[in-house]
């Protein structure tokens, strides 16, 4: 399979050049978008994988990771490039008739997943919102009141990682590394002033995430914020799964692990605000973008709501593994 893929693409021209454009040009395809209406991704389960031109988009099938660049060359078809232009660019449509074109094609055009080198999930949403003390034993484990409002803070672009990607330790303005497992939602049409009744409509996917912490930095000042958005801090993947594939996000069970020791193990039903209520609050704060991403919240077990005593922080040479029911495992490592 991997020799057929490397000769397609060595004695391919015509679809090189096609494979080329598409990497380049993420908006080359949106003059054909409007016949497919403005839409979201639907019963797909995506990835950014690296190349040399950036991220590019697969789709896991049972035949493999579907290498949505090379389909489009072979297929003459217009592509999103990643999940950023799949998603902001409302090509939805577009990918669902390339997925159905390949899907008896080729298996040049499909990679193995143990092969496959993830990159960021997500690489420029305008807004990544987090959400603290979302949980009431985690509210309780840090001492903290349980809000009558959800509590947000940001992050920012330089933050987001990916699967088995790694977080360099600022230790020479730190020491208390800590994990932080959520449930992470992708928004997938523009938002503002929408009800709790229809807020899951705006939703294109969940995936797994890591709100990684420097507490120390966290409680320097009375904001989050220098704790939470150091390089590499919000590690997102494996995958985003659209949201029909998903159903009720306030039902999925996460874990977070330690070289391999338990640490976190909740589930997302036992959110103070939930995941209609957050987004519907939110949106009368700011209009949300397509590819905008919230964090919603971590479940007790971290380190900080530890006693003093028994707090050991993170350090380098540590693995971590988060997962969520129906997202799949997030792991990375510390250095």
């Amino acid at each position: 399979m991997e020799t057929d893929r490397r000769e397609f693409l060595k004695t391919g021209a015509a679809g090189m050049a096609a494979v080329s454009a598409v990497a380049v040009a993420p908006c080359a395809a949106s003059a054909q978008v409007a016949a497919f209406d403005f839409e979201m991704p639907r019963n797909m389960t995506l990835l950014n994988m690296r190349g040399a031109a950036g991220p590019r988009l697969g789709v896991k099938t049972t035949r493999g990771i579907l290498d949505v660049a090379v389909a489009a060359a072979m297929y003459n078809l217009p592509a999103p490039v990643d999940t950023d232009d799949l998603i902001q660019n409302g090509m939805g449509g577009l990918l669902t008739r390339l997925v159905a074109a390949a899907a008896n094609g080729s298996t040049i055009l499909y990679l193995n997943e143990a092969g496959v080198q993830h990159a960021p999930l997500l690489t420029r949403p305008e807004k990544i919102i987090m959400m603290g003390f979302n949980y009431r034993r985690h509210a309780a484990e840090t001492n903290t009141p349980i809000p009558a409002n959800p509590i947000f803070f940001n992050k920012y672009n330089n933050a987001l990682n990916h699967h088995e990607g790694t977080i360099k330790l600022p230790v020479s303005v730190a020491k208390n590394f800590d994990y932080e497992v959520e449930l992470v939602v992708i928004f997938g049409r523009q938002c503002r002033d929408v009800s709790e009744a229809d807020a899951l409509d705006y939703v294109a996917g969940y995936c797994t995430g890591n709100d990684f912490s420097a507490r120390d930095l966290q409680t320097l000042t009375s904001q989050f914020m220098i704790g939470k958005t150091h390089d590499g801090f919000a590690p997102l993947g494996p995958y985003l799964v659209t949201s029909d594939l998903v159903g009720d996000p306030n039902n999925l069970k996460l874990e977070c692990r330690v070289n391999g020791e338990q640490r976190q193990d909740w589930n997302t039903n036992d959110m103070i605000f939930n995941c209609r209520q957050m987004i519907s609050f939110a949106s009368k704060m700011m209009t949300i973008k397509p590819g905008d991403i919230l964090f919603t919240g971590t479940p007790h077990g971290v380190i900080f709501g530890k006693p003093p005593a028994q707090q050991v922080w993170l350090k380098p040479g540590d693995r971590i593994a988060c997962s969520l029911e129906k997202l799949g495992e997030l792991r990375f490592d510390l250095v």
